[in-house]
């Protein structure tokens, strides 16, 4: 039994980061978090003519996309004022490719939330508990090194680590679009240096919190 104890205890502490996480960039993919973006001083105008307003209402169905279960047409569909398509085809590839992944990321959080709350479960059963807070709290002490390394990547160069993050989730060139196409219009770097920042600062305060808080009942 110790030896399965100890087994549970590292898959809990490897969840921690990876659910903390996930947990934070589904909430960073909602429609307030498009508004308070799109709404800060020095986030960039649109050169070729996308208003606030456009953008707000473009990237809300772009996201609508990403997080439901829409068909691409749905997005093939989506005219601009001058009828001419909101994405071209390439765009539409990796905007599939985009909602591929963020839907099985979704489903792995699904199934680590299960996990932690059975393992959490079963510990309070074995009278493990002071080892699963213990995990818990390791685990969020691995969260705050892995948030430091990206956070530390984002300020001293993003271009680097938002090439090396595409390159890693999507084959070839997909992910490269020229700077008049929708995709960059709607969402430039800046937008993404942004929500890697708020990523890395909100799991991080997760972090701190999961390190910290199980203290007590880790030594019980």
């Amino acid at each position: 039994m110790k030896i399965i104890r100890v087994v549970i205890s590292i898959l809990v502490a490897a969840a921690v980061p990876l659910f903390l996480m996930m947990s934070v960039i589904q909430l960073l993919f909602t429609a307030p978090m498009l508004s308070i973006e799109y709404n800060l001083p020095n986030f960039p105008e649109d050169p070729y003519g996308f208003s606030k307003e456009d953008r707000l209402h473009w990237a809300n169905i772009s996201l609508k996309y990403i997080t439901g279960n829409e068909e691409l047409s749905y997005l093939s569909e989506q005219q601009l004022a001058g009828g001419e398509p909101l994405y071209n085809e390439r765009e539409l590839s990796h905007m599939w490719d985009v909602q591929r992944l963020f839907q099985l990321m979704v489903r792995v959080w699904i199934g680590l939330t299960i996990f932690l709350i059975a393992a959490g479960v079963l510990a309070w059963r074995l009278k493990w508990l002071p080892a699963y807070w213990k995990a818990i709290s390791t685990g969020g002490f691995i969260t705050l090194g892995l948030i430091g390394l990206i956070l530390v990547g984002v300020f001293a160069g993003f271009s680097g680590l938002f090439t090396g993050f595409h390159r890693l989730f999507f084959s070839g060139d997909s992910w490269l679009f020229y700077y008049d196409d929708s995709l960059i219009r709607l969402f430039p770097l800046k937008f993404w240096q942004d929500g890697f920042t708020a990523m890395g600062i909100l799991t991080g305060i997760l972090g701190l919190a999961a390190a910290l808080l199980p203290g007590r009942w880790s030594r019980t």
